[in-house]
């Protein structure tokens, strides 16, 4: 007998503020550790074009805010480590699940690894030969604890995926209440003139070797493609990444008005408030 392919909950690609984007995901996880929902797994963009940080980071030390403000970009923190993001032009995705699935390992490693298989056959579905990055030498292993740079995709993590040898998602994951929460950036394309005028760095030299750094470690999916890559094209490629890679099928849901009401709500009481995005 054939074994059924387990159904998660798929929220297609539509774009949201920066505060609704943080605090739906965040009732996701809250609703599946309370049983409500299956797993999940949701793609979204960004209106207006942010700049998010990690939970960890300090924002009026690194961030430029003068340079958000003049480019009328949103700002957010998220509630996952990682370092700054700027959402643009780019598929984002979020995955919802609980730590004790039985196709979670324990540790956060080998999740993400797992996971990221959903990314890998995505890329692969663009026709990109994309592959796991694995630091192998304890250099590259020191390098992950001590990030040199405020952004996010300066350099490679733990099983992050490469084509190339260059950087084509950066992921992030946090665990509460029992549920795995892993969300990332898929680049389309870079605005790598706008990322970087929104950092502080000691001097201008030291932001250009960053900048040139960065160009040789990362890049958008319409680089390695040597096409534009629509974001239809991405959603349904990644789509069917997720149900191949995961061996799941995925099926779409649109929340309810009551559903809706309180994403709105958090995203006000929480992801919009100064107390969140500065506090540290």
């Amino acid at each position: 007998m054939r074994k059924m392919t387990e159904v998660w909950r798929f929220i297609n690609w539509s774009k949201h503020s920066p505060y609704y984007n943080m605090a739906l995901d965040e009732a996701l996880l809250d609703w599946h550790s309370e049983g409500k929902i299956p797993p999940t797994i949701r793609f979204y963009g960004w209106d207006p074009a942010t700049l998010s940080i990690g939970y960890f980071q300090k924002a009026e030390k690194e961030v430029n805010f003068e340079e958000v403000r003049k480019r009328g970009l949103g700002f957010v923190r998220r509630p996952t480590g990682g370092r700054g993001v700027l959402h643009d032009d780019e598929l984002t995705y979020s995955v919802i699940v609980s730590e004790q699935h039985k196709s979670m390992p324990h540790t956060v490693t080998e999740a993400y690894r797992v996971i990221s298989e959903g990314l890998l056959e995505g890329f692969r579905a663009l026709g990109l030969d994309a592959y796991f990055a694995i630091p192998r030498t304890e250099e590259e292993k020191e390098g992950l604890k001590n990030p040199r740079s405020s952004v996010c995709f300066d350099a490679p993590s733990w099983y992050e995926l490469v084509v190339e040898g260059r950087k084509v998602a950066g992921s992030a994951q946090t665990r509460q209440k029992g549920v795995i929460l892993q969300h990332g950036s898929i680049l389309l394309s870079i605005d790598e003139e706008a990322l970087f005028s929104m950092f502080h760095y000691p001097s201008e030299r030291v932001k250009e070797r960053m900048r040139k750094s960065f160009r040789n470690k990362a890049v958008a999916v319409n680089d390695v493609a040597g096409r534009i890559v629509s974001i239809e094209e991405a959603n349904e490629a990644f789509k069917r990444g997720f149900e191949k890679g995961l061996n799941i099928k995925l099926e779409e849901y649109i929340l309810s008005e009551e559903e809706e009401a309180y994403v709105k709500k958090l995203a006000l009481d929480k992801y919009a408030k100064d107390e969140w995005n500065y506090r540290r």
